[in-house]
C-alpha cells in the first residue's frame, strides 16, 4: 500500500506542468557552465577580474550601449543609478521620480532608498505598462525623472515617454529587469533612456545561478560614478571618493552569464513561439489575453492573463496539474511598507493585481505541456 501511494505521488509530480523548470533550463548549458566554473576556480581571482570585464563588454555590445556595469542585483542597479545622479548634483533628496503604480516593489524601493519621492502613474490595462497619456499630469517642479518598467518583458511606449522627458528636461531610467533582448526599430532594452537597471535573478530570461544585476548607460560620467559607488565609493583601492556600498557582480556569476548570453536570443524565440500559440489558441471569453504592440518589443519573461475569478481559475489549473504564479498579488500602494499610500485609489492597478495569473512558459516546456495548458483554459 505504501509503495502504491509513493508511486502515485511520483506519477502526479511528473504530470505537473511546471511554471518554470530552472533545473531543465540550466541543464541545457551544463557542460559549458561546468567549464566556466572550472575556469574561474582555477584562475584564483574571484572579484573584479577578467570574467566580469568580458561579460560587461559583451552585455554592453548586446544592449548597444557604451557601458555595462555588473552589480549585485537588479534593485541595486536602480538604487545606484539614482544615487549616482545625486552625487553628480542632478538629483537631490525630496525630488520626485515618476514610476508606474503597477510594478514589482523594487522599482519603487529604489526611489525611496535614495530619499526621493515616487510619484505613481496608472498603467494601460492591456499592456500592463505605464500609460504615457497620464504622465504629464503628474509632473511638477520637483520632478526629475521618469522610471518606466518594461513589465513582464514588453517594452513601454518609449517614443512617447522620451518625448515627454525631453519636453520637461527629465532623465529617463529604464527598469529593464524583465526585458533582456526586447527591441523597437533596432534599439534594444536598456538603451532607450539615460540609464537602465537590469536583473539576472535566476528566473529572468538571462538568469544567473544566484543574484546578479547590471547598469547600462552611454553616459561616461554616470558610469564612472556608479562603478565607484558600487565599489565602496572607490576608483582606486583605499581612496574613497564617495560614501559607497559593496555591490559587485562576482567573477563566477559573470562567467556563467556569459555562457547563457550566447543563447539568449534563441531561447527568446522559443518563448515567443509558445506565447504566439497561447495568443492564437486560447479561446475563452472569460480569459483576457495580453496585448502585444509588436513581436520584437516583447520577450515574454512572463505570459500573464487576466480573469475576474482568478483565484478559482488558479485552483482549477492546479487541480489539472498546471502550476501558475500570481505576479503580483498586492499593488505597491497597498503594501504595509508604504502605509502612507494605503488610502489612495489606483483602480486600474488594483484591478490588474486582483485578476492576473502567469502561465507556464520557458524554453524547455514541451509541446504536449503547452497543449495541456491551452486545453485546460479553453475548457474552463
Amino acid at each position: 500500500m505504501i509503495l502504491c501511494i509513493i508511486r502515485d505521488v511520483a506519477t502526479k509530480k511528473n504530470k505537473m506542468v511546471k511554471f518554470l523548470d530552472l533545473y531543465s533550463i540550466n541543464q541545457q548549458y551544463k557542460s559549458e557552465l561546468k567549464e566556466a566554473f572550472e575556469r574561474v576556480l582555477d584562475s584564483g581571482w574571484y572579484i573584479l577580474g577578467n570574467e566580469i570585464k568580458q561579460f560587461e563588454a559583451d552585455y554592453a555590445a548586446y544592449c548597444g550601449t557604451k557601458h555595462a556595469i555588473g552589480v549585485a542585483n537588479g534593485l541595486d542597479a536602480l538604487i545606484l543609478i539614482i544615487r549616482a545622479y545625486k552625487e553628480l548634483g542632478v538629483f537631490e533628496e525630496g525630488d520626485e521620480i515618476i514610476v508606474p503604480s503597477n510594478t514589482f516593489i523594487a522599482s519603487i524601493l529604489a526611489v525611496s532608498a535614495n530619499g526621493l519621492i515616487p510619484v505613481l502613474v496608472e498603467p494601460d490595462l492591456y499592456s500592463y505598462n505605464i500609460d504615457p497619456n497620464l504622465i504629464e499630469a503628474k509632473i511638477t517642479t520637483k520632478t526629475k525623472a521618469i522610471l518606466p518598467v518594461h513589465l513582464y518583458g514588453q517594452l513601454c511606449d518609449m517614443a512617447n515617454i522620451n518625448r515627454i522627458a525631453k519636453k520637461h528636461n527629465l532623465k529617463v531610467i529604464e527598469d529593464a529587469a524583465q526585458s533582456q533582448g526586447a527591441t523597437i526599430n533596432g534599439t534594444r532594452s536598456g538603451n532607450f533612456g539615460d540609464a537602465a537597471g537590469h536583473s539576472f535573478y535566476p528566473g529572468k530570461n538571462l538568469g544567473a545561478l544566484g543574484d546578479g544585476g547590471a547598469v547600462t548607460t552611454n553616459d561616461d560620467e554616470l558610469a564612472s560614478a556608479i562603478r565607484a559607488i558600487a565599489n565602496y565609493g572607490s576608483h582606486i583601492k583605499y581612496k574613497n571618493k564617495y560614501k559607497g556600498i559593496n555591490s559587485r557582480l562576482d567573477e563566477l556569476q559573470a562567467a556563467l552569464l556569459g555562457v547563457k548570453l550566447k543563447r539568449l536570443d534563441a531561447d527568446t524565440e522559443i518563448k515567443r513561439n509558445i506565447a504566439n500559440r497561447y495568443l492564437s489558441e486560447i479561446r475563452n471569453e472569460k480569459i483576457k489575453l495580453p496585448k502585444v504592440s509588436e513581436q520584437s518589443a516583447h520577450v515574454w519573461h512572463l505570459f500573464v492573463i487576466r480573469t475576474e475569478d482568478r483565484d478559482h481559475l488558479q485552483q482549477y489549473l492546479t487541480g489539472n496539474d498546471i502550476q501558475t504564479v500570481i505576479h503580483y498579488p498586492i499593488p505597491p500602494h497597498k503594501q504595509e511598507a508604504y502605509k502612507e499610500w494605503n488610502g489612495l485609489n489606483y483602480p486600474v492597478s488594483e484591478q490588474i493585481h486582483a485578476e492576473v495569473l502567469s502561465l507556464p512558459l520557458s524554453p524547455v516546456i514541451r509541446d504536449e505541456e503547452v497543449n495541456k495548458v491551452i486545453e485546460a483554459l479553453n475548457n474552463y
